[in-house]
């Protein structure tokens, strides 16, 4: 034990009877099983219908957002990539924000309502640009002689930009966890229910992705800027007036508080308590601060671990920190053994997360200079039709949706037999095999833009286009749909479930935050290469005229980043212990605790 002069923990934290906590399952209360009672499958039309409008309104408008930047902006690619890949970056961790906003003080119906009034409001602003003339440079064809913005059009561009992140800064960790609020997951049915909720959300995503690339950038490409910017902003319309429809019939869960808040008072206590001696783990019963959880949560409860020890120390009751009812007086100086599990939850995961951010970085390439080599190749599909450059990410997409169903009828039921583990392969290996597609895919890039630019520069077009279909970058898009169905929903999947129930709006603001680190790492790399690379005569890798650049380069560039990172994701993964993992035996399913999977043997 730790000495008593430093440590006044002899009055032992009163347990209940028989000294093991109980803690009941929402089932229990009846309260929450009638607050409960409306939602389910009726609130589905309204939050589904909401969501499928939102996503084609903000795809629909920023599929092709590069070309558009490239030809009604005229700005160079480097300057429109790091326009989309810095707005990408904060609008890709300002969720973070959005999700302390919803659970410390205004609950997820009001934020998503809030923020898709932001959105609308977003997308109205970039659909007055093309429309209105003094809203962007005169037109002009591509070339050095178009007039650039002027600071108005460009502040005006940045505003609307704006808007749409705080929208998204409400909309995405919120949109999946009001779904699941609707079903009782204290039930079987209400299981069931959420397991669908999640088949048709992915589902109706896919498709609107496939319509916004497709439908959408077409009308932007070959019809109207206005008209393509403007059916997007009737969507979003249609999505708010569908979301509040519904409000009748929806669960409204309460805000429970912020969990950042949780963690800096594990911090504090933490560090105020450094200079206690943490007792033996056999004689620490009655040391640790261990409460009941709430009437009616269905959050686990969360045993003490060692790993990350020194954040025990603020669950350890010093005299006169715990009232007789059981609460603590001070919550900076005790905290409880949740409060530190859910802490060591993002502190586990941060390692896995961080080499999400280089793969991510490959993946978001389709993008921005993937556009640019598509106007500089043979895009026809016929005599009459174009393919619009925005539309190619449709490819990726295609690869996506043939692979999951085929894994999932076919590969995964022969590979579950032999691995005995639910999916076929556990969620680290799923994201790692993600990371070799994306380098494959960097490399396949780099060897495509090698033999384009060749043939650009031997053919000496006046326009610069290389006489090659388009379609030779179909092989690093389908290779990049690969690193995408095993990285991105693998990662979307880990986090939700290695997360507690009630950090699900972290947990999908967690993924957000890889794609803004990539859009950093974008940004930082191109500029860098933009400002080194070149001299002696020489363009720089980036330059204005794909034809002198080198972006073969800057592929290759990336692919070696990806095999360094790949190594890192190796070496953090076979340290990681998971929280739970279903395994299967003889076709009967279960859950496994991981101190269980340490004796179990493949």
């Amino acid at each position: 034990m730790e000495d008593k002069k430093n440590n006044k923990s002899s009055m032992a934290f009163p347990l209940p009877e028989n000294g093991v906590s109980k803690q009941t399952s929402g089932s229990d209360s009846p309260a929450k099983t009638r607050r409960r009672k409306p939602g389910g499958w009726r609130a589905m039309p309204y939050v589904l219908g909401n969501e499928t409008f939102e996503r084609l309104a903000s795809i629909g408008l920023l599929a092709n957002f590069m070309q558009f930047l490239l030809e009604v902006f005229h700005l160079d690619q480097v300057s429109a990539s790091n326009v989309l890949n810095i707005w990408g970056g904060v609008t890709n961790f300002i969720p973070l924000l959005g999700a302390f906003i919803c659970d410390a003080y205004i609950g997820r119906f009001w934020t998503i309502a809030f923020a898709s009034v932001f959105e609308m409001m977003g997308m109205l602003a970039l659909t007055m640009i093309p429309w209105l003339p003094k809203l962007h440079p005169p037109p002009c064809k591509m070339g050095p002689q178009c007039k650039k913005p002027n600071k108005s059009q460009m502040g005006f561009l940045v505003m609307g930009l704006g808007f749409l992140s705080i929208g998204s800064a409400g909309i995405r960790p919120c949109s999946i966890p009001f779904g699941v609020d609707q079903f009782d997951s204290t039930t079987d049915e209400g299981r069931k229910g959420i397991a669908s909720f999640f088949n048709w959300y992915y589902t109706s995503f896919t498709l609107v992705l496939i319509i916004a690339v497709t439908l959408v950038v077409y009308i932007q490409d070959s019809v109207s800027w206005v008209l393509g910017f403007g059916i997007p902003t009737i969507l979003i319309f249609l999505s708010i007036v569908l979301f509040f429809i519904g409000t009748k019939v929806y669960v409204y869960v309460k805000p429970q508080g912020s969990i950042f808040s949780s963690f800096i008072q594990v911090f504090v206590a933490s560090y105020k308590k450094r200079k206690l001696i943490l007792p033996d783990e056999r004689e620490s019963n009655g040391v640790f601060y261990d409460p009941l959880l709430p009437q009616g949560s269905i959050v686990k409860k969360l045993p003490l671990t060692q790993k990350y020890r020194w954040l025990n120390k603020a669950a350890i009751v010093m005299e006169d920190e715990v009232n007789t009812d059981g609460t603590c007086t001070n919550k900076w100086r005790l905290c409880s053994i949740q409060q530190i599990e859910e802490l060591k939850c993002i502190l586990k995961i941060f390692p896995i997360w961080s080499a999400g951010i280089i793969c991510f970085t490959a993946i978001g390439q389709q993008g921005t200079f993937t556009i640019s080599q598509a106007l500089k190749m043979d895009r026809h599909l016929g005599p009459k039709f174009q393919i619009p450059p925005g539309s190619l990410s449709v490819i990726s997409m295609i690869t996506v949706g043939i692979w999951l169903p085929v894994y999932d009828r076919f590969i995964m039921p022969s590979v579950t037999k032999r691995t005995r583990i639910e999916g076929g392969i556990t969620l680290l290996q799923r994201i790692g095999i993600g990371m070799v597609f994306s380098i494959l895919s960097m490399v396949v890039a780099g060897i495509t833009e090698k033999i384009r630019r060749n043939s650009a520069i031997t053919h000496n077009s006046p326009d610069g286009i290389a006489p090659i279909t388009v379609m030779w970058l179909a092989p690093q898009l389908v290779l990049m749909g690969f690193a995408e169905a095993f990285n991105i929903l693998g990662q979307i999947e880990f986090y939700n479930k290695e997360f507690p129930e009630n950090m699900s709006s972290v947990a999908n603001s967690l993924f957000s935050c890889t794609v803004a680190g990539a859009s950093y790492i974008s940004t930082l790399l191109v500029n860098l290469l933009h400002n080194t690379t070149g001299g002696h005569g020489h363009p720089d890798w980036l330059t204005k005229d794909i034809n002198e650049g080198r972006i073969d380069n800057y592929y290759y560039l990336i692919a070696g980043l990806g095999v360094l990172n790949l190594f890192y994701f190796l070496y953090v993964a076979r340290r990681y212990q998971y929280k739970t993992r279903i395994v299967v035996d003889d076709g009967i399913k279960g859950y496994a605790d991981v101190h269980e999977l340490h004796d179990m043997k493949d």
